[in-house]
């Protein structure tokens, strides 16, 4: 099989990881989505979902059958250890999804494959990529985007933005850097000039 390059795309909550993903879809980007991921691991008759009643209980579950992952996210935020039995179930299953989709667009002749994530930095993961690409906003701005998209108040979305590594070190690691602060219209230039970039080098 050919091989494929694959770049880790991410950024701090509230920079618009997101919305940046969007653009360079639109350019015809192939983007792994580890959150939507994440979300079809747990989807009902996955072995994850059965896994994480037996070890959280049936008060998991919404009246769908579904995950309700607002009750999860609150159970492990602040429980250091639930969220590392939450992890236990859900990483390694997370990783295989990612690696088979992976195979599959390299089999379809994808020269390179943007893999979104919020974490990869944190976790030491944008090392064994073939690049990094960083969206960056100010505080400011990403507590304006939190509040506005999450109903969250001022002092919960500064604790999930002090929750993460600080944008300043994903910048650090970045082999590009998407600044979001400005018009997206700005923001799309920049996406451009960067998927010319990575595919000139693919």
């Amino acid at each position: 099989m050919r091989w494929v390059r694959v770049m880790g795309l991410t950024g701090g909550i509230g920079s618009g990881k997101s919305a940046v993903a969007r653009m360079f879809r639109e350019l015809g980007a192939e983007v792994i989505d580890a959150d939507q991921v994440a979300r079809d691991v747990v989807e009902p008759g996955q072995p994850a979902l059965a896994e994480i009643v037996a070890t959280f209980g049936r008060d998991m579950l919404g009246l769908d059958g579904r995950l309700d992952r607002k009750r999860l996210a609150e159970l492990v935020f602040g429980d250091a250890e639930a969220r590392r039995k939450l992890n236990a179930i859900t990483h390694p299953r997370i990783g295989a999804e990612t690696a088979r989709r992976i195979q599959t667009l390299s089999a379809r002749g994808a020269p390179v494959v943007l893999y979104e994530a919020a974490l990869l930095v944190e976790n030491g993961l944008h090392a064994g990529l073939g690049g990094l690409i960083v969206v960056s906003a100010p505080e400011e701005v990403q507590i304006a985007r939190v509040i506005a998209r999450d109903g969250l108040s001022e002092a919960e979305a500064r604790a999930r933005i002090a929750a993460q590594l600080p944008l300043a070190a994903k910048v650090a690691a970045a082999t590009h850097v998407i600044d979001n602060s400005g018009p997206l219209e700005r923001t799309r230039q920049q996406v451009e000039q960067a998927w010319q970039e990575i595919r000139g080098a693919a």
